[in-house]
Parts: C-alpha cells; sequence; structure tokens
C-alpha cells in the first residue's frame, strides 16, 4: 500500500499467491522493492488486484521534543572519523555512514502506515510486506526517478537541518557542496542518456520535522536510452551512497556493522498499467517490523569538512522522523 507525495489517493497491490517474483530488466508490470546492492535481487509484486480510495481523519501526532537514546554513539563517530580519513586520502570524496536503531512497538503495521500518512503528506508513504521478504514501512522525500510520456524528472537531494517554527534554514558550506556534488553526479550519470537535461537551482525544502536541499532534475531519455540503463546510471545515488559509487560502496560494505538490505534501495510502480508510469522512491526514513520491534535506518552524508559529533547529532534528528510514529 502506498500514496505519492502531495496525493490524496492510496493505492494497495496485492499478489494472489506467495511466490517471490524478481525482476532484472524492469520491464514488467507491478510494484518493485529493490535493496541497496541490487546483486540481492530486486522483488517484484505482481498487481493481480489493485484498490485505490481516499484516506481521510488522518491523526496528527504531537510534535513534542523527543528524547532520543544515545546508545552507538562512540561507534558511529568512529565509523564518521574513518570515512572522513579516506576522503582525506583521495579515495573518495563523499561517503554516507548509517546505523541501525532498534525499538519496541504496541501499534500494528497498519496503524503504523495510517499515522506515516497523516503526517508526512509531502513524502512516499508506503506499507510492504512479502511473506518471504518480510514488512517494511517508511515516508521517504526523496524520488530516485519519474518517467511519463517520455520525460524523466529527478531530484538532487542533501544537507539536512532541524526544522524550527518560523525559522528559515540557514545552509552552511559542508551542506551546499553536499548538494552541489550529487547534482553534478546526476549530470555526469545522466547526461549521455538523455537528449536534454535541466537541473533546477538548489531550494529548501521541508520533509516532517527536518530540512533539505533539493534541485529539480528533468530530462527527454534518448530513444535507445531503456529504463535499466537510467536506474543503473542513478542507483545507488550520492545521497546513500557517495561518490565515487563503486569505491563508497565498497567503504560501506566493509565499514558498517550491519547489512542495509532495503534501506537505501528504492521502490515504487513499475511501468503502471493505469498510464504506463514509472515512479520509483529512494526508501529513506524508513523502517523494517519483526512482531513487536522494529529496526530503524538512519544515515549522514560525509564531506571532507564534516564534523563527526555533528553527524552524530544529525542522524539523532533524523532517527525521531521514525521514532515519533511509534
Amino acid at each position: 500500500m502506498y500514496r505519492k507525495p502531495n496525493e490524496e489517493v492510496v493505492t494497495a497491490i496485492f499478489q494472489s499467491n506467495n511466490e517471490l517474483y524478481t525482476t532484472k530488466d524492469f520491464l514488467e508490470i507491478g510494484f518493485v522493492f529493490a535493496p541497496f546492492s541490487l546483486e540481492e535481487g530486486v522483488v517484484l509484486i505482481r498487481p493481480d488486484e489493485c484498490y485505490r480510495s481516499k484516506l481521510t481523519n488522518q491523526v496528527k501526532l504531537n510534535t513534542k521534543e523527543l528524547e532520543v537514546s544515545g546508545f552507538g554513539k562512540e561507534e558511529h563517530i568512529l565509523l564518521v572519523e574513518k570515512g572522513i580519513e579516506e576522503i582525506q586520502v583521495g579515495h573518495l570524496k563523499k561517503v554516507v555512514l548509517s546505523r541501525k536503531l532498534e525499538a519496541k512497538i504496541s501499534k500494528s503495521p497498519i496503524a503504523i502506515f495510517k499515522d506515516l500518512l497523516g503526517n508526512y503528506s509531502n513524502a512516499f508513504c508506503y506499507l510492504f510486506h512479502h511473506p518471504k521478504v518480510g514488512t517494511w514501512c517508511g515516508a521517504t522525500p526523496e524520488t530516485l526517478v519519474k518517467i511519463k510520456e517520455g520525460k524523466l524528472n529527478t531530484m538532487s537531494l542533501a544537507g539536512t537541518l532541524p526544522f524550527e517554527e518560523n525559522v528559515e534554514p540557514k545552509w552552511g558550506a559542508k551542506e551546499i557542496e553536499e548538494q552541489q556534488m550529487v547534482s553534478d553526479h546526476i549530470r555526469n550519470s545522466l547526461g549521455n542518456l538523455m537528449e536534454d537535461l535541466k537541473i533546477g537551482q538548489a531550494e529548501s525544502v521541508r520533509a516532517g520535522n527536518l530540512w533539505h536541499l533539493r534541485s529539480g532534475v528533468k530530462g527527454v531519455p534518448r530513444s535507445e536510452t531503456s529504463l535499466l540503463n537510467i536506474i543503473e546510471s542513478l542507483h545507488p545515488t550520492p545521497a546513500v551512497c557517495g561518490i565515487p559509487t563503486k569505491a563508497a560502496q565498497e567503504f560501506i560494505l566493509q565499514n558498517e556493522k550491519y547489512r542495509r538490505t532495503f534501506y537505501t534501495g528504492f521502490l515504487g510502480e513499475l511501468n503502471m498499467p493505469r498510464d504506463g508510469e514509472t515512479s520509483l522512491f529512494v526508501n529513506l526514513r524508513c523502517m523494517e517490523i519483526k512482531g513487536d520491534s522494529v529496526a530503524i535506518f538512519v544515515g549522514g552524508g560525509i564531506t571532507a569538512g564534516s564534523d563527526p559529533e555533528k553527524e552524530w547529532i544529525e542522524t539523532q534528528n533524523k532517527s525521531k522522523t521514525m521514532l515519533r510514529i511509534l
């Protein structure tokens, strides 16, 4: 089940059996759920039954300040310091480093999904279940790619500041540089696949209790460009992996103390028959639900100008997006 950003309609897609289907070429129709490392296999939910409905009476949550545990601080700071060292010796320009938190829950997955819908109207909110994969939900602010009527839309998203009422965000050199790196990477990755590519000015956008810097990206794919070409050029994005991509991904896989699985993968509609649209989102601000406990994933972009203590605080701020729902 899912709802696209700034829309009212919730879509539910059901597959009629428990087979685990995958896609390699993205030519099928359905809903895809892809991991951070595509070698692990991209799950495809076949749309055997499809329902759409407007959801009303969504409850806003209390916005009071949350206390977040400091567990894992020392380990995360050491990881960030190691990432900064790799940047300083020239192996990387940027790397996104993350951690996993665990919490107990008393809400059902459906109740969590409804609360996400009611509180994150400008995010892609979803609840995913497959008996051979598990249960995930989230409210992600980042588009991987949207293709409709032969036109491509994506975004360059980076930088994070906490939201304060009636206060405009003040971006520092580190956040501005990080967002520019993402824009440059998209231009370099997509440029040869497009007839035309335009990247807009960076602007501040709010996602729940956080601010981000975002530039809109528009293009027209060349006739010979496939959806697989586009996905492979964009995923994993610098916003979830780093620059250069392969070296950053290798560093992440070797140094993070857990497997990301579907966190920082992507998900969404693939060639949906209503209008042939593909609409994919990066799996950020998400959780994996297992019985009465959840795993929440948070990370941040590390550059030469990063401060390990501030990076820890950023992950604390990001964790509140999902913890507040619980």
